[in-house]
């Protein structure tokens, strides 16, 4: 039998949120390098429900996917920065591709990406509408993703030059 995902202490604030009947909203991704685009995507979700909880690809996971530079910021790091966001209630790292299995033990109200991502193609899509949920995609804020970023460090411009 595969493991479970979710650490006991996250299982525990799950329950005592569905127990006060509180709406779960959940999102997952890198969040490499935490930028303004993040912060006003993740501000959006949270007003989906009453409380904010992110899936954070494993450092293994994000360079399976994202290559062997990546990722620029560890995983502990990055859910750090993300939990200390006023937004986010609960943030947990996890070592698969996709969060496909953390999604099943969450069981959210509402299942949100970035617009780069359709509804049709957000893993998890199938649990969370088969149990009377939403799962939306919010637009993306141009000019304030991590690539262009990367690429502008890289190519040593400062934030104000084009």
């Amino acid at each position: 039998m595969t493991p479970p995902v979710l650490p006991e202490a996250a299982r525990e604030t799950l329950e005592r949120w569905r127990a006060a009947s509180e709406t779960v909203v959940f999102t997952n991704g890198v969040f490499d390098l935490l930028h303004r685009g993040h912060v006003e995507y993740l501000e959006e979700a949270a007003t989906l429900g009453d409380r904010l909880m992110i899936g954070v690809n494993s450092d293994d996971s994000v360079r399976r996917l994202k290559g062997e530079k990546r990722p620029l910021v560890p995983a502990a790091e990055r859910a750090e920065l993300l939990a200390a966001l006023a937004c986010v209630d609960l943030v947990v790292v996890f070592e698969d591709d996709t969060p496909e299995r953390l999604i099943h033990e969450v069981e959210p109200d509402v299942l949100v990406k970035g617009g780069d991502w359709t509804p049709e193609r957000i893993v998890g899509r199938a649990l969370v509408e088969g149990r009377g949920g939403r799962v939306l995609a919010i637009p993306l804020r141009p000019g304030h993703g991590t690539t262009a970023l990367i690429e502008r460090i890289v190519a040593g411009k400062s934030a104000l030059e084009p």
